[in-house]
């Protein structure tokens, strides 16, 4: 395997764990899962759910303007 693309799959791969840990903590608000209300809690659950579906939404939109 050429190394610029073992180089690049590997960003990748780090980028998108950022992402997603960065959309998690953005969906809770900062807090720890321990301290959310049961509606925090909820609304972090429909966050990340929303967010899922804009991930999957942006990679159908790549795909079809290829």
């Amino acid at each position: 395997m050429d190394m610029n693309r073992l180089i690049s799959m590997l960003t990748r791969m780090f980028v998108r764990s950022a992402v997603k840990t960065g959309v998690d903590f953005a969906a809770r608000k900062g807090k720890p899962e321990a301290e959310l209300t049961p509606e925090e809690r909820k609304q972090a659950q429909s966050a990340k759910a929303m967010a899922d579906k804009a991930q999957k939404a942006s990679r159908l939109a790549r795909r079809f303007l290829r």
